[in-house]
């Protein structure tokens, strides 16, 4: 204690000699000449010279402070980097994050020449370390790694909430869809497509994999380089995830791409035009020939289609028609025919005089009857039937020859068992001519098997 005691003796005596002395000298000092020129001094501070002086002093002074503040605000400046990628420092496969904003814009104030210099570095890098974070809600400062000490900065926003969740993964099969058909040409169709995988791997937080409803490969024809007939293979098609709705859900698709093959054809088939006459031709009058300027066309479509077409029919309005004529008719696409080779075709329609015909002993036959029932005609007279065919000598001459076929039918559609008088339809594979059955119903009996 006598040591320490000694020790602030003399620092208090240092300090009483350089500081308190003096500074107490001074005071009393000036104390004493106030007093004693006290009339002077306020002779001095009055004098209009005397007050003009200071006065010009004291503003030199504020001009000064100002000019040099004022400098300061006017030599500095702002900058404004948008949309900044944010880094996110984390276990990519352990996690995953959500709530995090991926670009934020960033504010720089400086001096112009250190702005200048900070847009020339190359990186512009905001970063945030997630990597102490655990499963739950957590609130973040985002960190914008500057390389200028001179220069300020504000980013937008610079904190962020986010969700962390803990990463699992599902298996998936992939379907696909076929993007932009309708630039295919209408002559070529799809006939297969092969994915070079079935199923694939989703990622996410476990909410997000139970909305996945279906992953989808966008096969997209605009990848094919004019395409044609053949086998065609696209790379890096893209994966999507589906909820129930068709809505995009954003989850993580092990592979994000695969490959495709796509199978292109043009099936084709050449089928006949066949005249199909409506209404009354003028009395006493009857068609004698039908000819086409394109007797045969080419369809395209998918073959299924095309093995159940033998013709295409063009209708002609024939009604009061009494001397020849030309029809310009437009070919009207069979349904599921995607193309046909002629769109137009000119019918020429040459006219004679009516010629009438029976011809007897045209057997009916039964159509649409239910697979469990029979059918059976209730007298003899009505299992055949009479035909009256009225057409031009020309078409007579072919039905003498046996080349034009008459068919009697009876539709047993909805028929159940029970006895009915049904009507009978006539028709005949030579459209120049009408047929008509001079007993137009008959009466049958149906019975189960």
């Amino acid at each position: 204690m006598k040591k320490i005691n000694k020790a602030l003796k003399k620092v208090l005596s240092f300090l009483d000699k350089i500081i308190i002395t003096p500074v107490t000298k001074f005071i009393l000092l000036s104390t004493d000449f106030v007093k004693d020129n006290g009339k002077n001094i306020e002779k001095f501070i009055n004098n209009k010279q005397t007050l003009i002086v200071i006065s010009l002093i004291f503003a030199f002074v504020i001009f000064f402070v100002v000019d040099q503040n004022s400098a300061t605000i006017i030599n500095k400046s702002a900058e404004v980097l948008y949309n900044q990628p944010v880094i996110a420092e984390y276990n990519e496969e352990a996690y995953v994050i959500e709530g995090l904003p991926e670009t934020v814009d960033i504010t720089l104030i400086g001096r112009k020449a250190d702005l200048y210099l900070a847009k020339q570095y190359p990186s512009h890098e905001v970063s945030v370390d997630l990597r102490a974070l655990k499963p739950g809600s957590h609130k973040v400062t985002l960190k914008y790694n500057q390389s200028l000490s001179s220069i300020d900065y504000k980013i937008d926003p610079s904190t962020a909430t986010i969700m962390v969740y803990e990463k699992v993964s599902e298996t998936r099969e992939l379907d696909y869809d076929v993007l932009n058909k309708n630039n295919l040409d209408t002559k070529l169709i799809i006939d297969n497509v092969e994915l070079d995988r079935s199923d694939i791997t989703i990622k996410g937080a476990e909410y997000k994999l139970q909305q996945v409803a279906t992953v989808k490969a966008l096969v997209d024809i605009n990848d094919i380089s004019n395409p044609s007939a053949g086998t065609k293979k696209i790379s890096n098609v893209p994966l999507i995830a589906y909820d129930s709705e068709g809505k995009v859900v954003d989850v993580e698709i092990v592979p994000s791409t695969i490959k495709a093959t796509v199978e292109i054809s043009s099936p084709s088939k050449e089928v006949k035009i066949e005249a199909v006459p409506k209404g009354t031709i003028a009395f006493g009058k009857s068609i004698s020939s039908i000819d086409y300027s394109v007797g045969k066309v080419t369809i395209y479509g998918n073959q299924e289609v095309l093995d159940k077409i033998t013709s295409i029919p063009v209708e002609i309005n024939v009604d009061k028609l009494s001397t020849d004529k030309d029809f310009i008719v437009n070919i009207t696409k069979p349904n599921g025919v995607r193309e046909i080779s002629n769109k137009t075709v000119t019918v020429k329609v040459k006219l004679a005089e009516l010629v009438t015909k029976e011809v007897s002993d045209i057997k009916i036959t039964p159509v649409n009857l239910a697979d469990n029932l029979k059918v059976q005609a209730l007298s003899q007279e009505y299992s055949s039937v009479t035909v009256i065919v009225k057409g031009s000598q020309a078409v007579i001459d072919q039905l003498n020859a046996g080349n034009v076929v008459i068919t009697a039918t009876v539709d047993l559609s909805g028929y159940t068992v029970g006895e009915y008088e049904v009507p009978v339809k006539i028709t005949g594979s030579d459209l120049t001519a009408s047929y008509e059955a001079k007993t137009t119903k008959i009466k049958v009996k149906i019975e189960s098997k």
